[in-house]
């Protein structure tokens, strides 16, 4: 009987079999979990101290099988702390992502920092959570150049966008290397027709499959909508899930619902 040893290496899989020296490469569609610990964070902030531990917290989602951490530190540091953000940047070991409006402190933190992607958002400071994507017509030159700044700390890009073809095109001048799809307008529809509410993700996934850039996703996303969405969108590299994750951890436990949204991936 022939043995076959998967050695994973990101997209790809390297077979090695013990009949032959041959290498044979299989790249495969596998979508990341990357898990915003903003909600932990305001766990621990509602009574002070340090409990919950977020850098533990992170340590054992990624421990339970999550491939990223994201991270939202906003102005007012109401969940996530620029404190946070650096003890982080030495206790995360999958990929580490920070959410965030590119102002000077935003940019100061990625130089600093340096995680693997930096996601822009068009936040205001005063805005509860996002709720808008990139209008990269009017917001142009402004992208250009923070991309620009962002990529020359060797950090991968992303931006935050609605399901626009319009705007994912102009995208594309930017510069940046992937888009966040924002879900809440698919995951709001989803119970009522999920055909109609998936469809132009679809056609923005096609888009930005056509543009070769790459494609995360993220907001509302959870156990009842996900599998569906990541099944019809093509070329789906990552979701990042936080707020329902951690609800959905107060019943089922933590390790339990990392474990429950990656199956959804699968």
């Amino acid at each position: 009987m022939v043995q076959v040893f998967p050695v994973n290496y990101g997209r790809e899989e390297i077979f090695y079999c013990n009949f032959t020296l041959n290498l044979q490469f299989r790249v495969f569609d596998m979508t990341k979990l990357s898990v915003n610990i903003n909600k932990i964070a305001t766990l621990r902030n509602a009574r002070g101290g340090n409990n919950p531990d977020l850098a533990e917290a992170a340590r054992d989602i990624e421990r339970f099988g999550a491939q990223g951490i994201t991270v939202h530190p906003r102005p007012d540091e109401r969940h996530i702390r620029a404190s946070d953000v650096r003890e982080l940047k030495n206790s995360v070991k999958t990929e580490f992502n920070i959410e965030g409006f590119p102002d000077k402190r935003f940019l100061d933190m990625i130089k600093e920092i340096r995680p693997t992607q930096a996601t822009l958002v068009p936040d205001p400071p005063d805005v509860l959570t996002s709720n808008a994507g990139w209008d990269t017509v009017k917001n142009q030159n402004f992208l250009v150049g923070i991309i620009k700044e962002i990529k020359s700390y060797g950090v991968r890009t992303s931006l935050f966008m609605a399901p626009d073809l319009k705007l994912i095109e102009y995208a594309k001048f930017t510069g940046t290397d992937r888009i966040e799809l924002y879900t809440e307008a698919y995951a709001s529809g989803y119970k009522k027709d999920k055909a109609m509410a998936i469809e132009p993700y679809v056609l923005a996934a096609k888009k930005a499959g056509e543009l070769s850039i790459g494609l995360n996703a993220g907001h509302d996303l959870d156990l009842e909508n996900l599998k569906y969405f990541k099944e019809h969108i093509p070329g789906l590299m990552e979701v990042s899930i936080g707020h329902a994750l951690v609800c959905d951890a107060l019943y089922y436990g933590l390790e339990n619902t990392v474990q429950l949204y990656l199956r959804q991936l699968a």
